[in-house]
């Protein structure tokens, strides 16, 4: 098994004849992704590495009826539009890769998928790769093996580099997740977390989060009450951060005492979770814990 997506998922790439939407369509296919269809309003009849563009979903939904996910490259100020065609056709998930959203769009639209049992990964995220099975999304393929440890990440940078770490490890990824860098994602890895504990193939989890927002806080609370049920290893950047200072994103500030990397680290410790000093221990972490 594999969450989110697997080798069964058809998409739809919003966005397909833009720069971005391109060149990644193009890797994707390559890698083995099911891309059915591409749009771009006015643009329809166009082809994009052989795939057929068409001005809407709906369009798009007509002569192919399977396509069941989403992946948006559509520029900031048009992509919220770009989201509500997505949950109005039902796709799911919808992997929001455009950045520079503003939060009260990305909160409305979020909470709408919400409400339609629908899932949105991002806004601001590298996307989702199973490794040999499917990616959907920006994120270098090489680095990632097909295995047993289930990913999720607020960077996308250290996604690339600790996944790489743990192909090397020879332990392999069974899938990874940018949740996005933004202060509101539409999935946080409470969610994500509990879908690899729910599944059979995940035999171990890691979360990278970063300074910033309280996501990390709140998932070592929920840990802390429920318990950790598979080996799990985390890793927080940051550490040198001066306070109240934004560094890279929106999601990268520290306020009123929150946020901050310490503080996280203590919260997660305190749950149960080992983390790491620097990314490349988090091999070792995961193999003391698998060898108990």
């Amino acid at each position: 098994m594999a969450i989110l997506i697997d080798e069964e998922t058809k998409v739809v790439v919003q966005g397909i004849t833009g720069r971005e939407g391109d060149f990644h369509t193009g890797l994707m296919l390559q890698y083995g992704t099911k891309i059915m269809a591409g749009v771009t309003p006015g643009k329809g009849g166009l082809k994009v590495h052989g795939v057929p563009v068409y001005d809407s979903i709906d369009e798009a939904l007509e002569v192919n009826p399977e396509i069941n996910a989403s992946i948006i490259f559509v520029p900031a100020r048009f992509a919220s539009d770009a989201v509500y065609e997505a949950i109005e056709s039902n796709l799911s998930p919808i992997v929001l890769i455009t950045e520079h959203i503003p939060i009260l769009d990305s909160i409305r639209f979020i909470n709408y998928a919400r409400l339609k049992g629908l899932k949105i990964v991002g806004p601001n995220c590298p996307g989702v790769i199973s490794p040999g099975r499917c990616k959907l999304g920006v994120m270098p393929s090489r680095v990632f093996k097909r295995g047993e440890v289930g990913v999720v990440s607020r960077s996308g940078t250290l996604t690339y580099e600790i996944a790489d770490s743990i192909t090397k490890a020879g332990l392999g990824q069974s899938t990874c997740i940018g949740i996005g860098g933004d202060p509101v994602t539409g999935l946080d890895f409470i969610e994500v977390v509990n879908m690899f504990l729910e599944d059979e193939e995940t035999k171990a989890i890691v979360i990278i989060g970063e300074i910033g927002g309280d996501m990390e806080e709140r998932l070592a609370s929920y840990l802390k009450r429920h318990g950790i049920e598979k080996p799990m290893a985390a890793y927080i950047a940051g550490k040198t951060a001066p306070p109240g200072k934004r560094m890279g994103h929106a999601g990268a500030i520290i306020s009123m005492g929150l946020g901050g990397a310490e503080s996280k680290v203590n919260a997660l410790r305190d749950a149960g979770v080992e983390v790491a000093q620097i990314p490349s221990q988090i091999p070792r972490l995961l193999e003391k814990q698998i060898e108990k």
